[in-house]
């Protein structure tokens, strides 16, 4: 039996608050909203109850960010795509900024098990003045339990509309893909982090932008190459671009998926502190 979900958030400012109203279908719906930053920032947590997608399972998330809202989206646990044996599962995530708004999308990871067919498609129509922060963080298999991914296929979808484009497919048995120097190089997670802006930055905004990740990554790696804390730092590969104006990339190879996350989160909180003029805040669910 296939499941089909919706939810559909939309955030409004007023009188100095972002406000949350949502519709859903199915087993997806949001927490209720904190505001551990002040009334301004409006932190949700999405939730699945099934805890993980197989063949023939949707989840459609439309997210509205209204003039002058700022709404930051997480989750408390993986995106899990299990194995299917015909049918397609997929997550699609639509969102419009509008005005001066702001949305911060930092999802746990999407873990890819041996065997998946899926699409894992994001794509942020940035309007006006609007700005975002988003990651795509993808852990294929699962190393450290022996299962590799081997077989199925996952499809990553990662779009600024009309700016940027990210899309792949990724077959478990291409191990031209996921072996050569070329491809993959033998990691197993894949990560994405971008800045985004709907005006066109400027080139002093852009520097800025790019030297804060760039010195975050540097600090970090080095770090995590001598610690135990953190496994995984040594093998891996990462560096950051801005392919145009309106986008600010950082992309990540790690044989892990915890190096990545961690150094995603570090450029992350960098950037809004240095941009954004924001506390280094992370949502309180992954605390727990």
């Amino acid at each position: 039996m296939s499941w089909y979900a919706s939810l559909n958030i939309s955030y409004s400012h007023q009188e100095g608050v972002t406000r949350a109203q949502h519709e859903h279908k199915g087993p997806l719906r949001i927490l209720k909203s904190l505001y551990p930053e002040g009334a301004g920032i409006c932190h949700n947590v999405l939730i699945h109850p099934p805890s993980g997608l197989v063949g023939g399972d949707t989840l459609d998330i439309r997210i509205q960010v209204q003039d002058k809202a700022h709404a930051l989206i997480t989750t408390p646990g993986a995106t899990r795509f299990y194995r299917s044996q015909a049918l397609l599962a997929q997550q699609n995530v639509n969102a419009t900024l509008r005005g001066e708004s702001r949305l911060e999308w930092v999802p746990l990871e999407a873990l890819a098990y041996d065997g998946c067919r899926a699409l894992n498609q994001c794509v942020f129509d940035l309007k006006d003045a609007s700005e975002m922060i988003a990651w795509d963080i993808t852990a294929l298999g699962m190393p450290s339990a022996d299962l590799p991914f081997k077989s199925g296929d996952f499809t990553q979808h990662f779009e600024i509309k009309d700016r940027w484009l990210d899309r792949g497919l990724i077959r478990g048995d291409d191990r031209d893909l996921l072996q050569s120097p070329l491809g993959l190089n033998g990691r197993k997670s894949i990560s994405t982090l971008v800045f985004a802006s709907a005006l066109a930055m400027t080139s002093s905004r852009r520097d800025q932008l790019l030297e804060i990740a760039r010195s975050v990554i540097a600090t970090k790696c080095a770090e995590g190459q001598s610690s135990k804390t953190i496994p995984g730092y040594l093998e891996m590969q990462v560096g950051a671009t801005s392919p145009n104006a309106h986008v600010i990339v950082v992309r990540m190879l790690s044989g892990l998926v915890e190096p990545s996350m961690h150094l995603c989160r570090n450029i992350w909180l960098a950037w809004r502190s240095n941009i954004w003029g924001l506390k280094k805040v992370k949502p309180r669910i992954w605390s727990m």
